[in-house]
């Protein structure tokens, strides 16, 4: 997606939430832990200030994978809480996307985990389409 889009990728660590008020469109996202994105995108959300009239959209790799380019948005309860944490600073998230991707989260660790290889060759092209989308 940071290619097609031309995009630099920072963690959330590394992200000051003022700076971001100056790009037309951010996009959120992480691996999904315990069903919803990982902690520390999260308290960034709640960190960014108040905006308007900018978009979003959001991204995660999951254990079932639903890929929004194939169908459509994606309405995963995974991406709730990230949602309502952009919406409610002023984020209009247009789209969101979502693939398999490996996992070790609770039982499927003690059997090696589940998604080996995930995402994949096809995820990424995938993932590409989407943000070629988005640029449109």
């Amino acid at each position: 997606m940071s290619k097609v889009l031309d995009a630099e990728i920072k963690t959330p660590q590394q992200t000051n939430p003022e700076e971001l008020q100056q790009f037309d469109l951010v996009g959120f996202g992480s691996g999904i832990f315990d069903e919803k994105h990982h902690e520390s995108l999260l308290e960034l959300a709640d960190k960014l200030p108040q905006v308007t009239d900018k978009k979003a959209f959001i991204f995660s790799t999951s254990f079932i994978g639903v890929n929004s380019h194939v169908f459509g948005k994606v309405s995963s309860k995974f991406h709730t809480a990230l949602r309502e944490k952009l919406q409610s600073k002023g984020y209009s998230v247009i789209d969101e996307f979502n693939c398999k991707g490996f996992n070790t989260n609770r039982i499927y660790g003690r059997f090696g985990g589940i998604n080996k290889g995930r995402p994949n060759r096809e995820d990424l092209k995938h993932a590409e389409e989407f943000a070629t989308k988005l640029k449109e």
